[in-house]
């Protein structure tokens, strides 16, 4: 089974942060790294964010 590859505006919708902060709480190492898609395209794993949503917004949310 293929892993679906979800892009910025898809990640927004389904965990309701917006760019930036998503794009900081990865700095901090508090959400799952992005993969480049090309020169000016990223996503991120439907896996790897399913995941983060499963440990619990309280948890992952608690630097905001």
């Amino acid at each position: 089974m293929t892993d679906k590859i979800l892009r910025c505006r898809e990640v927004q919708e389904i965990i309701g942060l917006s760019r930036s902060t998503i794009y900081r709480m990865m700095d901090r190492g508090e959400f799952p790294r992005s993969q480049k898609l090309g020169a000016r395209a990223v996503g991120w794993r439907e896996s790897a964010i399913n995941q983060w949503v499963e440990q619990g917004a309280d948890q992952n949310l608690g630097h905001l």
